[in-house]
């Protein structure tokens, strides 16, 4: 039997749950809800509704049904048909919304813009998927430190890790947020930044601090790493793990991979939608070892990098695999990922 899932605000990161969500061949997408006739919601209609929408609140269906958008029914009906929820609002609307789920006695997984005390488990399907075995509310981590986590998880299974220090230069505004307004600035935040935080909540053996610079680019955030290892290992045996990840694409510059904007544009021309790409990119020729201390640069596309995670956390809260790499190889064969 199929995992019914709902997935509540289709923005940004609701589009690409709910298209993960649909292609995952032991899932099904019950519809998704939202409030207003947003861009995202127009284009839905004219790709012919293939997901069912549904209006949390009365006031909000006749603006929908104006604009053309065909609305399925409320938002308790969409939870009357489903197992667990990806709730994808904004930050705050989700700690209100986990009433309703608690009273309809659903599960529900939460988008890192909730803060961690709104779910049982601050999740990350790599680093502690067993942590979320049939835990009713999870909350993923935020693009950053999801992408960042995966690189980091994989050195630790590697080797072991000690110490991580990251410098992160981050997308100002997703694209079309022209309303932030920031052009010629690169603003700086007080450290230790929240994802280098947030990776120690996750991995609690390892040290973790950081610096976070926000720049005047919308796709794609760059995080450079450097991270001191437990035991001395090759560079090609570094390469060769790293290489074999699913969620991690090692490029290279000498190929013409040499910035955010290549990888967008590379993940375009692939025929991806919307350009989304699943996995980070590692760039190889920033690799380079110091003593026990590796030092490398990531590329995070921070609009659907925390898709396979969450469709991670969906198996884990659900117990449809109680194995961590089962649940994550059969996430990654229905994205399409290596």
């Amino acid at each position: 039997m199929k995992a019914r899932v709902g997935v509540v605000g289709y923005g940004v990161i609701g589009q690409r749950l709910a298209d993960g969500v649909s292609r995952q061949k032991d899932m099904e997408l019950i519809g998704v809800a939202d409030i207003a006739p947003t861009l995202a919601l127009r284009a839905l209609v004219e790709q012919d509704a293939p997901y069912k929408l549904y209006c949390p609140i009365t006031s909000g269906v006749s603006a929908l049904e104006n604009a053309g958008i065909p609305v399925s029914g409320s938002l308790e009906d969409l939870l009357a048909e489903c197992d667990i929820i990806l709730d994808s609002t904004s930050a705050g609307v989700g700690l209100r919304n986990k009433e309703i789920y608690q009273a309809h006695n659903l599960k529900a997984i939460f988008q890192g813009g909730e803060k961690s005390d709104v779910a049982d488990v601050f999740f990350h399907g790599c680093a502690n998927y067993d942590s979320g075995l049939g835990k009713n509310f999870l909350k993923l981590t935020s693009c950053n430190t999801t992408g960042l986590i995966r690189a980091i998880d994989c050195l630790d299974r590697l080797v072991g890790v000690e110490r991580v220090i990251i410098t992160i230069m981050r997308r100002v505004a997703d694209p079309g947020d022209s309303h932030r307004g920031l052009t010629d600035v690169a603003l700086v935040e007080p450290a230790p930044n929240h994802q280098a935080l947030d990776l120690m909540h996750i991995m609690p053996h390892i040290e973790a601090t950081g610096l976070l610079v926000h720049l005047p680019i919308t796709h794609g955030h760059i995080i450079s790493v450097i991270a001191t290892l437990k035991k001395t290992v090759s560079k090609d045996t570094v390469l060769e793990r790293f290489q074999a990840h699913p969620r991690i694409r090692v490029v290279k510059i000498a190929d013409g991979f040499n910035s955010n904007a290549a990888l967008f544009r590379y993940a375009r021309d692939l025929g991806h939608k919307r350009g989304d790409m699943y996995d980070i990119a590692l760039f190889e020729e920033t690799l380079v070892f110091s003593g026990r201390e590796i030092i490398f640069a990531i590329n995070i596309p921070q609009e659907a990098v925390v898709t396979p995670e969450t469709m991670d956390g969906v198996r884990a809260s659900l117990e449809m695999q109680t194995n961590r790499e089962e649940a994550m190889n059969r996430t990654d064969a229905y994205l399409g990922l290596k």
